[in-house]
């Protein structure tokens, strides 16, 4: 599939105004993307969980516009108006005009909240640009005057809207659907393109249903390295060819660590994949430190009590802080108990949230 296929011909029906509501997961990769292309186009495959209480719900409201000389709109979060994200939405609607020419015939509301605290490494850009880009979608098929009635017409809807969202913010193509997603073209994985996310194909062990991912916030803090500068300095980075290599390998071991339930090596790969990822930053030039105190305390904290007690929790990391305890839903009890008593005091104020598996995004209102 190429990126004309996603350039509409054209639209049936004249709306003057309107809205629609989705809500949109977060998503937590266990083998990491870092690092792109032209276009948003991964250097390497990732594969992600997707959660379900991390989400953004974003509200868009369009009404019909006199001219469409140029993009308008208003962004609220929370109730409150921030123009400061209006940057990096007008760069968004320039990426995908051509694949949704009505934007510039209207004037938008995008009103949109978070579970989570934003910018806390929980991928916000993730959630936010998929709700977004599933709004934007829904508008579409109502110009199209065309139901998402067919297995076959939702899967297309999913696949432009993962591609639009991919032009927002690359992880934010993993957020679509769940519960296991993978993006970035591999030669093990069948129908796994760069242009969207996919879902894993493949046969999945009931040991990695109803995974549980505690995410423990130990910085809620803006970053001081953006993701999209972290990204751009793997362009010349001395060790970006075998990290890439290296992503490719272990997102073919995977396939059969998911088949045979071997949580094991699982723990192994992903707990290298975010180890490997803040080396990728610790060896870019210039070089940058995200991870903090706490975060290395926590680790050795999570490898300690696994040695003592034979438990599978393991630990990952996007690009930030913050750590995700990865667990098998049968040491729920146990494994909250450990955050509990052992790590809540590395959390800032304390502050920690409990999510679990999900399955994608839901529309809400249309």
């Amino acid at each position: 599939m190429s990126e004309q296929q996603f350039i509409p011909k054209s639209y049936f029906n004249k709306i003057k105004h309107g809205s629609v509501t989705w809500s949109s997961p977060s998503n937590i990769a266990l083998v990491k993307y870092w690092g792109k292309k032209d276009h948003q186009i991964p250097e390497n495959p990732s594969i992600s969980f997707t959660l379900d209480h991390c989400k953004t719900t974003t509200t868009l409201g369009y009404s019909k516009k006199d001219n469409s000389d140029s993009f308008s709109f208003d962004v609220f979060l929370d109730g409150k108006q921030k123009d400061d994200f209006k940057p990096k939405i007008e760069t968004f609607f320039k990426r995908i005009e051509r694949y949704v020419p009505f934007l510039r015939d209207y004037h938008f509301k995008i009103e949109t909240s978070n579970t989570f605290p934003h910018s806390s490494g929980i991928a916000s850009s993730a959630s936010g640009m998929s709700a977004l880009a599933l709004c934007l979608m829904s508008i579409e098929n109502e110009l199209n005057d065309f139901q998402n009635e067919s297995e076959e017409s939702q899967d297309n809807f999913n696949k432009k809207a993962s591609f639009l969202a991919r032009l927002g913010s690359g992880s934010a193509c993993r957020s679509i659907e769940g519960d296991l997603i993978v993006w970035g073209t591999h030669k093990d994985i069948e129908g796994s393109s760069d242009l969207f996310g996919v879902k894993y194909p493949y046969t999945v062990h009931q040991n990695f249903k109803n995974y549980q991912d505690t995410i423990l916030l130990v910085d809620k803090g803006e970053k001081q390295v953006s993701s999209t500068v972290g990204h751009n300095l793997m362009h010349n980075h001395p060790f970006a060819i075998r990290r890439f290599e290296q992503a490719h390998e272990n997102m073919s071991k995977l396939i059969n660590i998911f088949k045979i339930g071997d949580v094991d090596t699982f723990i192994k790969i992903v707990e290298s994949e975010a180890l490997t990822l803040h080396a990728m930053m610790m060896t870019s030039m210039p070089y940058f430190i995200l991870m903090k105190p706490n975060t290395l305390e926590i680790i050795n904290k999570i490898w300690a009590y696994r040695t003592r007690t034979n438990s599978k929790v393991c630990f990952t990391l996007d690009a930030g802080a913050n750590v995700h305890v990865l667990y098998p839903e049968s040491e729920k009890d146990s494994v909250l108990e450990f955050i509990r008593t052992e790590l809540v005091n590395y959390c800032q104020n304390g502050h920690f949230i409990c999510d679990q598996i999900g399955f994608g995004a839901q529309l809400i209102s249309d």
